[in-house]
């Protein structure tokens, strides 16, 4: 198993580049059929989300899509600061559209629950999540439920796959947990 040091915390591997293989492709696989002769639109919520986004949208089997980019903000550090800054907004018309939010994890779900608000403000025909991670006991929005989960987890703070520190260490190509300051 390997470990890192960042920030003055001890991290453990906790999902291996194959496991994480295997959780994409199983995505990627629900998508596909649930998206067959469909043109959905995928926004990619950076920075967390561009890993697995590029992994998943490689995996999709014969379906016919278009990808944008939202950079929003609610973390800094360990903790969600509660409040959703947008930093690059959305770019692409999503009226009469069939959505899909990818999503690095959802843990309060309180990006998700403004993002698919926005995106029903704006028109689009459907919103669904697709998200690496899930934490479905910090879930506070209902609606915010990722459709498509890679793995749920537990409380854990977790980097590497696009998760970030502080912004470091999103090119980590596993999954670690916090396991002690």
């Amino acid at each position: 198993m390997r470990t890192i040091d960042e920030q003055g915390y001890h991290f453990e591997e906790w999902f291996t580049p194959d496991e994480i293989a295997k959780d994409v492709k199983q995505v990627a696989k629900k998508i596909s059929k649930d998206y067959q002769g469909k043109e959905p639109l995928f926004v990619v919520v950076l920075n967390g989300a561009f890993v697995f986004a590029s992994d998943l949208l490689r995996a999709l089997d014969n379906v016919r899509c278009e990808v944008t980019f939202i950079r929003v903000s609610s973390y800094w550090g360990m903790s969600s600061t509660g409040k959703l800054e947008f930093i690059v907004p959305l770019q692409q018309v999503v009226e009469n559209r069939d959505v899909i939010i990818v999503e690095d994890i959802v843990d309060t779900g309180l990006t998700i629950h403004q993002l698919k608000e926005h995106m029903r403000g704006l028109g689009a025909t459907s919103v669904r999540v697709a998200s690496m991670l899930f934490k479905p006991t910090k879930l506070e929005y209902a609606d915010a439920k990722p459709d498509y989960i890679g793995h749920e987890i537990s409380e854990e703070f977790v980097i590497g796959y696009g998760l970030d520190f502080d912004g470091f260490v999103r090119n980590l190509d596993a999954i670690y947990k916090v396991t002690e300051h």
